[in-house]
């Protein structure tokens, strides 16, 4: 699965960015059908200390899949976002299974 890691206005270290790979390309155990993921970093301005966004879409046959969450670091948004993304695979999965 091809995974593409978009940074807005800042540059990411190779330790982010395999730690975002690592945890997208788990989701291919979950469901087989995913032919890529598109994930983009940014930073929100705003008062409190979760100002680190991380926005993954899923490209899967039919639907996308999309979570976008925020958080005080890039790595505990993107595992919030893995997180709900295998929720929504999962209830995926059921609808075809049905």
């Amino acid at each position: 699965m091809k995974v593409s890691i978009n940074a807005v206005k800042f540059k990411t270290d190779k330790k982010l960015e395999s730690f975002i790979n690592d945890k997208v390309e788990k989701l291919s155990g979950v469901y087989d059908g995913i032919i890529g993921s598109e994930v983009t970093l940014k930073l929100e301005n705003s008062d409190t200390h979760d100002s680190k966004v991380a926005e993954i879409r899923l490209l899967i046959k039919g639907n996308d899949l999309f979570a976008k969450k925020q958080s005080s670091s890039f790595e505990e948004a993107t595992d919030s976002a893995i997180d709900a993304l295998r929720k929504q695979l999962d209830k995926h999965k059921d609808k075809f299974r049905k």
